[in-house]
């Protein structure tokens, strides 16, 4: 009897071992395949990042109300570009693309808010005879407008593409645009301060000293409505915005790769504080554009490529 009980606790010990060890390879199983699902996943993930989200245009429409606004101007169409860091995801054809997409919105404008270039890209005189090709292509009822980035500072192709290519250069400088009227609206300008030894408050000082001197003017026609255009959205704590009624900025990308719930991932200097698309501030209307291009990583997630596009209006 206990010889036959000793044999039935060793079959019953294989079999407990056996099964624990089915157990064991039944997780290791599974294990592998959610590590195996999850590398696939992840390559997926950076695949479409980099060679699917980075293209395209997305065009993002905005109704912007403010009572200054003079009537005349009622229904005036701004079309807002920046960050296009040709070379890297943005060549000839989506620059193309681009004057195409922008001539169909039939604009009163244009704005550029910097980054032509980037400083990891040599531009070759070739490239920039394709780029002033493709940009001479917009269209604009009033105007083209532009500033620089911080990596338009070191080329010296910035201001031979900008002059040929029909943008006026708006650094550090404004123009009053008028429109079927005799009320003007102030258009003004300010220049990347990542790569400028001059600091923010210094180079807006004189359009601030203009504005403020508009509050005494006895002149009928003064611009009471007021747009500035810059790069950083960051320094808009550093140049009096409340002059302003439209402010619009570049730089951020927002944040160029996004997560659901989490929102913008990389964040360049001086886009820490302000990198989404609107914020109010105020009593102005502050956007930033997610741009075109890419910087640092060529990927972009939950960010297509993208232009703004805004109508003013009065009420």
């Amino acid at each position: 009897m206990e010889l036959e009980e000793i044999q039935k606790n060793e079959q019953t010990t294989n079999s407990d071992f056996t099964d624990q060890n089915k157990n064991v390879k039944r997780k290791i199983k599974k294990i592998r395949v959610i590590a195996i699902l999850s590398v696939l996943i992840l390559i997926t993930i950076l695949w479409y990042s980099r060679f699917i989200a980075t293209t395209g245009l997305v065009i993002k429409e905005y109704k912007v109300t403010n009572s200054k606004l003079p009537s005349s101007f009622y229904g005036f169409k701004i079309v807002h570009i920046s960050d296009i860091h040709y070379g890297r995801t943005v060549t000839k054809k989506e620059l193309d693309k681009l004057a195409e997409e922008i001539n169909l919105l039939k604009p009163d404008i244009v704005v550029f808010t910097g980054d032509l270039f980037d400083n990891k890209v040599i531009i070759s005189s070739e490239d920039c005879k394709d780029i002033i090709e493709s940009l001479s292509k917009i269209k604009a009822e009033i105007g083209k407008y532009a500033i620089m980035g911080e990596d338009d500072y070191d080329n010296q192709n910035w201001n031979n593409i900008i002059t040929n290519s029909g943008f006026k250069d708006l650094n550090n400088t404004y123009e009053l645009i008028y429109k079927e009227g005799y009320e003007p609206i102030l258009l003004a300008g300010l220049s990347s301060n990542l790569s400028d030894t001059k600091n923010a408050k210094d180079k807006i000082k004189p359009i601030n000293d203009y504005i403020d001197s508009l509050k005494e003017s006895e002149e009928i026609n003064i611009p009471h409505y007021k747009i500035l255009l810059m790069h950083e959205p960051d320094y808009i704590t550093d140049i009096t915005y409340q002059n302003y009624d439209l402010i619009l900025a570049g730089h951020s990308h927002n944040g160029q790769v996004r997560l659901p719930f989490i929102g913008a991932l990389l964040k360049p200097e001086k886009a820490q504080e302000y990198y989404d698309e609107y914020y109010k501030l105020d009593n102005t209307d502050f956007y930033i554009s997610s741009g075109m291009g890419t910087t640092r990583l060529d990927f972009r997630l939950f960010n297509r490529p993208a232009i703004n596009f805004y109508r003013l209006v009065n009420k």
